[in-house]
C-alpha cells in the first residue's frame, strides 16, 4: 500500500499518515458559513481537501473513507441579509427568511464546487440540525469545570486549558491576549475566554436551552457535529490557515475537555490563502470575485481546478488570467489527445508519488505534462482524473471537435496579405471582431493565423462571418 506523508501542522512535521483504522478512514474540514455566494478563496480549501480525498479513496477504498464538511448556517450575517430582505418587502417571519436564505446558499456552494469537479462529502451536515447536540457537550463542559454561564452567555474558560492552548498555533497565551482582538465583557473571567452559548432575540432564530432562549457559538459547532459523526478521535481535520486561530484551537480546546481520553484530530492540515494578480483579494482593490462570477464569465470549473492545482497547497497561490489562458490550452489539448478511450487501470506510479508527498498537485501535473509529451493518452487520463482533471462531466465546454476552423483562419491571414499590400486593415479589424465575439482567441505571427477557441467559444456566431 502507498505510504501518504502528511505535514501536519500540529507537529509541524512531514509525518507518514497511520490511520486510526484503514477500515474506516475519517476526515473533517471546516465548510462555509452560508450567508452569500463563495469567493475564489473560499474555493481552494474545497479544491485541496477534495484531492486529499480522492488520494484516500484512491488508497484505501472508496468505501473506507468518510469525508465531513459542515455548513454553519446559525450566524450574523445570514440574519442580516435576512433582515434586509424582509425590510425590503420579502413575506415571511424573520427565521423563515434566515432558513430560506442558508438553504439557497447551499445550494448555490454545492452547485459552484461541483462546477470544480468537488466530489461531495459523504456527510454534509448544517449546525441547526446539532442543536441539542451542542447542548450536551456545553452542559458537560460545565459539569467539568471547563466552562461557566454569565449573563445568558456560556463561556469556556480558558484558565481550564492553558497549559495546552495554543499548542496549534504555536501562541503563548500571554501573547494571545496581548495581541487578539478580543471581545471585552464584564462576566468574562479572562479576557480570551470564547462563547459557547450566547441570547437570541424573539425575531432572529434560537433554540431553548438551561441558560434561556439563545442560540450556539461558532467554535462548538464543529466539535460537536465531528463528535456525532466521526467520533472522540479521527484521521484528519483540515481547513484554511485563516481558522488555525481562534477557531481550531478553540476546537482543539473544546473536544479535548469533553473526551479527554479522545484523541480529537491526529492530523492537522492548514492550506495557504489566495491571491489574485499578486494581491490580496479585496472588494476596495476591486479584484474580488466569486466562484459564479468566473463561471458566469466563461471560465470553466476545470480550468480554475488547473490553476489551483499548480500551486502546492501549502503556499500562497496567485490567481491570473494569464495563467488561466494557459491552463485551458492545456486541457484542450490533453482532451483531444484523450478523446475517445479508456482511461488505464491505475493512475502512473510517479503521479501518485507526488500525490503521496504532502500533495505534490504541482508535481503530479508536471507527470502529466510528461506523459502527454510521451503521448501515454491512456496514463495520462487515468492520472488527471485520479486529480478531478478530464473527467466525462467537466468536459462539454471543451467540446469543439464538430467546428473546423481552418476556413476561417485561411480567410484572416489571406485578408491580412491584402491588407498589407493596400494599408487598409479595415476587413482585418472586422474579421479579428467577429471571431472575438465569438469567443475565440486570434493569434497572429509571421508563421500565419491561429484561431483558438476561448473559454466562452460560441460556434453559432460564426455563421454570417
Amino acid at each position: 500500500m502507498t505510504t501518504i506523508k502528511l505535514h501536519n501542522t500540529r507537529t509541524r512535521t512531514k509525518e507518514d499518515f497511520v490511520p486510526i483504522s484503514a477500515d474506516n478512514v475519517r476526515m473533517y474540514v471546516c465548510g462555509p458559513t452560508v450567508y452569500d455566494r463563495a469567493h475564489l478563496g473560499n474555493a481552494r480549501p474545497v479544491v485541496v481537501f477534495d484531492v486529499l480525498y480522492r488520494l484516500l479513496r484512491h488508497t484505501y477504498g472508496a468505501d473506507h473513507v468518510t469525508y465531513v464538511r459542515n455548513f454553519t448556517d446559525v450566524d450574523d450575517k445570514i440574519n442580516a441579509t435576512a433582515l434586509a430582505r424582509q425590510q425590503a418587502g420579502a413575506e415571511g417571519t424573520l427565521e423563515q427568511l434566515v432558513q430560506e436564505r442558508s438553504k439557497e446558499t447551499i445550494g448555490w456552494y454545492l452547485h459552484d464546487m461541483g462546477a470544480l469537479g468537488a466530489l461531495e462529502p459523504n456527510e454534509m451536515p448544517r449546525a441547526t440540525q446539532y442543536i441539542a447536540q451542542m447542548i450536551a457537550m456545553i452542559e458537560d463542559l460545565i459539569a467539568k469545570g471547563h466552562a461557566y454561564a454569565a449573563e445568558g452567555h456560556v463561556l469556556f474558560a480558558v484558565d481550564s486549558w492553558k497549559e495546552h492552548y495554543g499548542e496549534l498555533s504555536g501562541r503563548s497565551l500571554d501573547d494571545m491576549i496581548a495581541g487578539a482582538r478580543v471581545e471585552v465583557a464584564p462576566y468574562k473571567k479572562n479576557p480570551m475566554d470564547f462563547v459557547l452559548w450566547k441570547p437570541s432575540t424573539d425575531e432572529l432564530p434560537g433554540w431553548d436551552s438551561p441558560w434561556g432562549r439563545g442560540r450556539p457559538g461558532w467554535h462548538i459547532e464543529c466539535s460537536a457535529m465531528s463528535y456525532e459523526l466521526l467520533g472522540e478521535s479521527f484521521d484528519i481535520h483540515g481547513g484554511g490557515n485563516d481558522l488555525m486561530f481562534p477557531h481550531h484551537e478553540n476546537e482543539i480546546a473544546q473536544s479535548k475537555c469533553a473526551h479527554p481520553h479522545g484523541e480529537f484530530a491526529k492530523v492537522w492540515l492548514h492550506n495557504e490563502m489566495l491571491q489574485v494578480e499578486g494581491k490580496k483579494m479585496s472588494k476596495s482593490l476591486g479584484n474580488f470575485f466569486t466562484v459564479h462570477d468566473l463561471l458566469e464569465q466563461g471560465v470553466p470549473g476545470e480550468v480554475i481546478r488547473f490553476v489551483f492545482l499548480q500551486t502546492h497547497y501549502r503556499k500562497p497561490m496567485d490567481w491570473t488570467e494569464k495563467k488561466a489562458r494557459e491552463a485551458e490550452a492545456t486541457l484542450r489539448k490533453w482532451r483531444a489527445l484523450t478523446s475517445g478511450i479508456e482511461p488505464a487501470a491505475s493512475a502512473a506510479p510517479a503521479v501518485i508519488a507526488a500525490l503521496s508527498d504532502d500533495l505534490n498537485t504541482a508535481g503530479a501535473l508536471a507527470e502529466l505534462h510528461r506523459l502527454a509529451a510521451d503521448g501515454d493518452a491512456v496514463g495520462l487520463l487515468a492520472s488527471a482524473q485520479l486529480l478531478g482533471l478530464l473527467t466525462p462531466v467537466m468536459g462539454a465546454w471543451a467540446d469543439t471537435t464538430s467546428t473546423d476552423l481552418s476556413a476561417h483562419a485561411d480567410r484572416l491571414a489571406d485578408a491580412r496579405v491584402i491588407a498589407m499590400q493596400s494599408k487598409d486593415f479595415s476587413e482585418v479589424d472586422r474579421l479579428k471582431a467577429a471571431y472575438l465575439a465569438a469567443g475565440l482567441e486570434v493569434r497572429m505571427s509571421k508563421d500565419g493565423v491561429e484561431l483558438v477557441p476561448g473559454a466562452g467559444f460560441d460556434a453559432a456566431k460564426l455563421e454570417g462571418v
